[in-house]
Order: C-alpha cells, then sequence, then structure tokens
C-alpha cells in the first residue's frame, strides 16, 4: 500500500483525538509522512466526533473524502461514514456497537436519520442493516471483541479507541514499536496508563495478523510533530514575542495553551476577561516596547475594531491573529470557514494602515506568524494573520522549521525633552519609536487627531500630512516586498489559473497532479495586494475559497478589474477534500462548470 487514509470516530470526549494522535505519530515516528485533521461538534460530550490521519511514504498534501480504513467506537460512526470507505476498505468496530436500532442512537439529528432512511430505504433500520450496507458497497469487516480484549489487558472501557487504533495500524502493517514508542509519547506522564496501553497494544499485536504493508519509510532526517496552533506561536517566538493576550473562544485559544504550556518561551501570557481588553492589553505592552500579539476568532474580532482604528492612528505595532470559523454569530464555533476576508481587511473606522496576510499550510503559519511580527514591528501599525480552523487543528509530521527569522524591532529613536514621536519627515511614513516610560522623554498619546508630539489638533493642513504620512507605510511596505513573498503561483506557464487563499491551497495543489493544464495562484499578502497584472494575462480565471459570497473574487475584481469566469466555493462548515477540489477544477478545465460551483463534501 502506497499510501491511505484511515479514520476513527467516536462521542466527543470518549479519546478519540488521543487514539488518532497516536496512531498518527506511530506511523510518523517510523519514517512515514503522516498528517491529521479532527472534526468534533461545539458541544463538550457525548456528540459525534471523528479524526482523519493520512499515512504517505513522502509528504502529500491535502486529504480525501473517502478512506482505506474506518474505525468505529459506536454505532453512530457507522451510521454517519457510510459510504466513506473505498471498495475493500477495512471496517474495524466494536462488535457491540453494530447492535440495536438506528433510532436509539441519541445524538444522531433528523437529518441524518432522514439521509440513511433514504439510503437504507428503512424508516427504523438496525445497526445490522447499516453493517450490511457497508459490506454491501464493498467493505471488508473487522469485528473487534472489545469488551473481552480490554478485560484481558486489564484496561477500562475508555482505552477503546487506542484498542481500534491498535487494530488498524496492525491490519495496517505497523510495526509493534512504532506503536509502543507513539504511546510512550503520549502517556509519558501516567506510568500506570502507559503500562495498561502498552499490554493492551502488545495483545492486539498478538492475536492480529497485518492484511496491507505499510507505506514504505522514505521520509527520512530530523522531524517534529506540530500543527498550525503550534507554528505560529513558535514563528511568534522566534522573531521574539514578549507579550500575549486572549479571551478563550475556538479556535483561537489553542495557541496561547500551548505557549502556557511551554513557559520556557520567556513570553508572558495573560488570559483577559474579554475581548477588548485583549487588544487594549496588546497595545500597551506594544507602545511599552514589548513586542505584542493577540489570537482571537471572528465572534472576538467583531468587537476589536475601534481599538484596530486606535492602534492605527497612533502607531501601535501589533499582531492579530484571526483564526476563521463558520459564522455569522455564534455560527459554526468548531467548524471550517474563511468568511472573514473582506471583514479583516476594511475592519475599523475611517482609513489607516494595516496588511492583512494569509497563511496556506502549517509550514508557512511558522513563517507569516514571525514575519507579522516583524512587520508590524518595522511599519509601526496593525498587522492581521488569518488562519482557519483546519489550519488552526491539522497536524503534520514536518521537518524542523529552519527558516531565519530577524528580529522584531522598531526603527530606534533618542529620547528629546519633547519627543516629537509622530516626526512628519519620514519619508516611508515611519517615525522613530521610543517605548512609553523610556527616561529623557515624553510625548502624548490620544486618540484624537495630533501633531508631531501627540497634541490634539483639528487643523486641516496637518489633518492631511498626518495621513498621508500614516498612508506612506502601506506603500513603503509594497515596496519591501517581493513578488515572491505576496503570492506563489504554481505552474505559472499554465494556460488557466485558480487563484485561491489560505488552507485550500493544499486540495488544490493535490488536484493539479491530475490536471496538467492548470495553474495555482495562493495569494499570501491580501493588503497591500499585489500585482497580478502579468500573472493573470491572457489566462482563463477561477477562484477558490471557503465561504458563500466569493469575497477574494470580490476583492479580485477591486484590485485588478479580472472577473473569474468561475467561483469554487464551499461553506458547509467542512475543509476542502481532494476529490471535489479535483472534480471542480476538471469542470473549469472543460468550461463545464458555470459561474458557480458549490462543494458541499462532508459528515
Amino acid at each position: 500500500m502506497q499510501g491511505f487514509t484511515w479514520r476513527t470516530g467516536g462521542p466527543q470526549g470518549a479519546g478519540v483525538d488521543r487514539a488518532a494522535q497516536v496512531f498518527a505519530q506511530s506511523f510518523a515516528g517510523s519514517g512515514r509522512y503522516a498528517a491529521m485533521r479532527r472534526e468534533y461538534h461545539s458541544n463538550i460530550m457525548g456528540r459525534h466526533s471523528y479524526a482523519d490521519v493520512r499515512v504517505e511514504a513522502e509528504p502529500r498534501p491535502g486529504f480525501f473524502a473517502r478512506v482505506e480504513a474506518l474505525s468505529a467506537m459506536d454505532g453512530e460512526t457507522l451510521v454517519r461514514h457510510l459510504g466513506a470507505l473505498v471498495p475493500d476498505g477495512l471496517l474495524v468496530y466494536d462488535e457491540a456497537a453494530a447492535k440495536g436500532r438506528v433510532s436509539s442512537l441519541p445524538f444522531l439529528d433528523p437529518p441524518a436519520r432522514a439521509r440513511l432512511a433514504r439510503a437504507l430505504e428503512a424508516a427504523d433500520p438496525s445497526l445490522e442493516d447499516v453493517l450490511k450496507a457497508h459490506e454491501a458497497a464493498g467493505a471488508e469487516p473487522v469485528p473487534v471483541p472489545a469488551k473481552a480484549l480490554l478485560k484481558e489487558a486489564g484496561a477500562g472501557s475508555r482505552a477503546l479507541g487506542t484498542l481500534l487504533a491498535a487494530v488498524a495500524a496492525r491490519l495496517l502493517g505497523l510495526e509493534l514499536s512504532a506503536f509502543l514508542q507513539a504511546l510512550e509519547g503520549a502517556f509519558s506522564a501516567r506510568p500506570e496508563l502507559l503500562a495498561m496501553n502498552r499490554r493492551l497494544a502488545e495483545l492486539v499485536f498478538e492475536r492480529y495478523e497485518p492484511r496491507h504493508e505499510a507505506p514504505p519509510a522514505r521520509f527520512s532526517g530530523p522531524r517534529i510533530w506540530a500543527g498550525g496552533s503550534m507554528a505560529s506561536a513558535m514563528g511568534k517566538v522566534a522573531a521574539g514575542l514578549g507579550f500575549m493576550s486572549y479571551y478563550p473562544i475556538t479556535p483561537a485559544t489553542d495557541e496561547p495553551f500551548y505557549l502556557e504550556a511551554h513557559p520556557e518561551s520567556g513570553v508572558a501570557v495573560v488570559q483577559v476577561e474579554d475581548e477588548l481588553a485583549a487588544i487594549n492589553m496588546a497595545i500597551g505592552a506594544a507602545l511599552a516596547g514589548t513586542p505584542a500579539a493577540l489570537t482571537t476568532s471572528g465572534p472576538g474580532f467583531s468587537l476589536m475594531p475601534e481599538a484596530l482604528s486606535f492602534a492605527g492612528l497612533i502607531e501601535a505595532p501589533l499582531v492579530v491573529t484571526l483564526y476563521q470559523r463558520g459564522g455569522p454569530s455564534t455560527g459554526l464555533p468548531t467548524r471550517h470557514e474563511q468568511g472573514d476576508l473582506l471583514f479583516s481587511l476594511f475592519a475599523g473606522h475611517g482609513e489607516f494602515p494595516k496588511a492583512v496576510l494569509a497563511s496556506g499550510s502549517v509550514e508557512e503559519m511558522f513563517e507569516d506568524a514571525a514575519l507579522a511580527l516583524r512587520l508590524a514591528w518595522r511599519y509601526q501599525m496593525p498587522v492581521i494573520h488569518l488562519a482557519d480552523k483546519h489550519l488552526a487543528q491539522e497536524q503534520k509530521a514536518l521537518s524542523p522549521f529552519g527558516v531565519e527569522v530577524p528580529p522584531a524591532e522598531p526603527k530606534p529613536g533618542a529620547p528629546e525633552p519633547a519627543y516629537p514621536r509622530y516626526r512628519l519627515a519620514a519619508e516611508d511614513g515611519v517615525s522613530p519609536f521610543v517605548p512609553v516610560g523610556a527616561p529623557g522623554g515624553h510625548y502624548w498619546i490620544t486618540s484624537d487627531e495630533h501633531d508631531e508630539h501627540g497634541h490634539i489638533t483639528e487643523d486641516p493642513e496637518l489633518r492631511v500630512s498626518m495621513m498621508d504620512k500614516r498612508l506612506k507605510k502601506l506603500e513603503a511596505l509594497r515596496a519591501e516586498l517581493s513578488p515572491e513573498t505576496m503570492y506563489t503561483h504554481y505552474r505559472p506557464e499554465a494556460p488557466l489559473v485558480v487563484v485561491g487563499w489560505g488552507s485550500v491551497k493544499e486540495a488544490a495543489l493535490a488536484a493539479l497532479e491530475e490536471l496538467p493544464e492548470l495553474g495555482y495562484l495562493q495569494l499570501r499578502f491580501l493588503s497591500p495586494f499585489p500585482d497580478l497584472k502579468e500573472a493573470l494575462k491572457g489566462k482563463r480565471v477561477a477562484t477558490l475559497e471557503q465561504n458563500a459570497t466569493g469575497q477574494l473574487a470580490r476583492l479580485l475584481q477591486m484590485e485588478t478589474g479580472v472577473t473569474p469566469e468561475t467561483e469554487i466555493l464551499k461553506y458547509n462548515g467542512r475543509p476542502m477534500t481532494i476529490e471535489e477540489v479535483t472534480e471542480a477544477f476538471s469542470a473549469f478545465a472543460r468550461g463545464q462548470a458555470g459561474p458557480r460551483v458549490v462543494l458541499k463534501e462532508g459528515v
């Protein structure tokens, strides 16, 4: 087997995530490439949760909708993922999960019940009927006597996820030593749990025989296991981050949690009482001379534009990492979307410079987080770093980050008795910076328009001078950034091009493998917007993004005058899959896509 995807599902809180981590890291630790993504309901316990792990000999982008192996901890997983297995795919399930009727499943919602009833042509099918439907579709069932095996190993019911992961790993050709090594990493702080899980794994590997060969181990050299939130935190630390504030909100909280778990970073991390406090406290830390950032998601960012405008006016260096999720309002708090692009570009009243950049992979989260902090301090302005739920929580095996990160440093200023903090002479709009409280000088900070020293003014000529000074920064930033930094054009010689941004990149690049006539242009900077005149000249253009209104398409029209022939959109809360993107790209290439294609894959 050259590569495969394994899916495991069960009730939220039953250890689905831990089992997937062990499975993924066991293959990654044995020299294969592994990547993991997870999907879960916004309630805390009980509702359906699942995780996908893609294993390959070498790094490959994206995730598939259909899987080669499925482990089901409960009957709901059997129901929800009916049709997910490829022909001859392995269906590993707790034999107790196939008992009873579908109507007995407490959290299966009415739409899912209705879809199943239509598929099986039965008003209230049994779970055995569901199992038969899996077999009729070509699945290879592997019932696991979970209760007996757990008892024999001296394990409790919470080890069910580990048990099914071990069975799947064994069937897919993994070595026992690799699985045990992953268990060591997962349970090193709990020796009694580690010993119990080791007994369980050894029992499984003794009782079951492999049915496939694992992908060859070709991903050699030093490797780390990291996700987007971790990478973003590490990038900021590498650039000199000293302070981070946050109010807990999914999925943005993972990043400050990671920093809190690693006090050796030296970053002061503060959980505050609300989103207003988060941004204002970060502004205060920056004015005191400490590289500062905060993380938030759409509902939290909605409360911050007034303070964002304040940061723009007083020229405070600030990084906001905006982890998008499904909106509006509370919306889909644990699901995926790219609905905040235009909001981030235009957030705030009045006009002031801010940069907006978007990452497309875990690796780019590191690079872009460091770059965002450096640019915020170089140009003394807010920088918004766009990510999303998929990037926040995707994890993968990576080569260690080898990017050299320049420190975030301001243009230095020398204290004067009356310090002109907003000096107009700067050609790039950037005045020398002296932190608040530095000895030997003082200036005023106000939310009103001001003169060079910060004194309030409404003088019309001075107003124009100050506005022009601040707005120079964006043009200076544009001049500094190379085209290669602002966007990446994959296969630029192709006559057709799809323009996208953010985490859709991985599925897009995987789809290109099947379509040599197509190129992909990934936008990294949305403000300032790059010059795409030559890149798009004479080409048929489509856009790819995860929102309902085609926000990138609107921005592309505004900035370039180019109207995309096709907008490929997805907004059901689930990330894009390789199959659906490949199909949409193929239809666009044939001229059969039409003006709007809506992707709907997802459980």
